[in-house]
């Protein structure tokens, strides 16, 4: 997906992390961080594998099952001499675990001793792992450095720009195969069905992958819990949904939500959504170089503020390549207390959605930041979109 050059600047920054995090070997379980720093792009991580980083070494090793290392060799930069498989009997075993083999490898290499970095706190890195690792390298110092490959990622080059820009185009006509789609009669999952097709298939001139987060898009009074899917309930007039999705190109994630009323907008939801539409451009105004997460988050709560609302939880994070099942970056968030300082090439989701008992509105943008301000990746229409009801004869 992109030059050796590029990932060999990659691999240079993890390294100078690493030696900030006081570690000697990196052991990374995170499938977007695997194929951050190697290109590994499989659908492989419902078992145990890892790519680990030598802070004195040039290229990474590869360890996973056997029958994915065909594919490792087919999607990395990586010398077939760094990608290492252990046997099938080490899969889903009550006997041994993968991360008993990646001890042994370890201490083979004679690295057995080091300081060793885990991802902590990541989905895939489980309490078994850390487990087997400390039986396994009883003279390492393991370490969290959960986050240190994430920092790394959170500066986007030109390319993976690029990718976001076509995974931009996608989400824009996934939403609008939704707003087609929806209606009176027609069933949420037929909704659904619609984005997965449209997300997939992508343009024209590029395909689309699949996302990390299936199409969350609930409807009535479960818009109040925003993280709900489909069912296969028929839309009646006066349902109003929120559709918060994703278009992906190349793992790159561009995500974005709107609200839909299927016949006339409720005052209520029409209200909510004003409040939203104003508070994501003053939010947008402030976003340049220099300005903390913390101020961003300030600046959408003062707006709201003057219109009676509040919002307690986080209106946005850093985003770029992902794996299910989130696709967000796990480093950024606008809130209180987050005063990392926005730079050039920082991409992030802004979500200031307002959920209260009975409803809920959402209204979602993704930004680049660039060296003066912000370059929205769509163009979407924020307006809550009235879907006409058409009367049987």
């Amino acid at each position: 997906m992109f030059s050796k050059q590029e990932y060999k600047i990659r691999m240079n920054k993890t390294k100078q992390k690493m030696l900030e995090y006081g570690v000697e070997v990196l052991i990374v379980s995170n499938p977007s961080n695997m194929c951050y720093l190697t290109g590994y792009d499989a659908w492989s991580f419902y078992v145990n594998q890892v790519v680990i980083v030598f802070v004195d070494e040039e290229e990474p090793l590869w360890i996973g099952r056997g029958m994915d290392a065909r594919g490792a060799e087919l999607t990395t930069w990586l010398s077939a001499s760094n990608i290492i498989y252990y046997p099938d009997e080490y899969v889903q075993s009550t006997i041994r675990h993968p991360m008993d083999f990646v001890a042994t490898e370890l201490d083979y290499r004679g690295k057995g001793d080091r300081k060793t970095g885990v991802e902590m706190d990541t989905f895939y890195y489980t309490a078994k792992c850390h487990e087997r690792l400390e039986v396994g390298l009883p003279a390492a110092e393991l370490k969290d450095a959960g986050g240190l490959v994430n920092w790394v990622r959170v500066y986007k080059s030109e390319t993976e720009i690029s990718y976001m820009r076509n995974a931009a185009k996608i989400v824009e006509n996934a939403m609008q195969a939704a707003y087609d789609k929806v209606g009176a009669g027609v069933r949420e999952n037929e909704v659904a069905a619609a984005i997965t097709h449209a997300q997939i298939y992508g343009s024209e001139t590029f395909g689309g992958d699949y996302t990390s987060m299936v199409p969350m898009i609930p409807t009535g009074k479960y818009t109040a819990s925003p993280h709900l899917n489909w069912t296969d309930k028929k839309y009646k007039e006066g349902d109003a949904l929120t559709i918060e999705i994703a278009g992906c190109y190349k793992r790159y994630h561009v995500p974005m939500a709107r609200t839909v009323s299927i016949g006339k907008i409720p005052d209520y939801v029409r209200e909510a959504g004003k409040v939203i539409t104003d508070g994501i451009q003053e939010t947008l105004e402030v976003m340049k170089p220099g300005v903390t997460a913390e101020e961003v988050n300030s600046t959408w709560s003062r707006t709201i503020a003057k219109h009676g609302y509040e919002k307690n939880s986080r209106i946005g994070y850093s985003i770029g390549m992902s794996y299910p099942p989130d696709w967000g970056e796990h480093t950024i968030s606008f809130r209180e207390g987050d005063r990392t300082i926005l730079e050039p090439n920082m991409t992030f989701h802004l979500m200031p959605g307002l959920w209260f008992d009975e409803f809920g509105v959402a209204i979602t943008e993704s930004v680049l930041v660039t060296d003066n301000g912000i370059e929205q990746f769509t163009s979407f229409n924020q307006e809550i979109y009235e879907k006409p009801v058409v009367q049987s004869i």
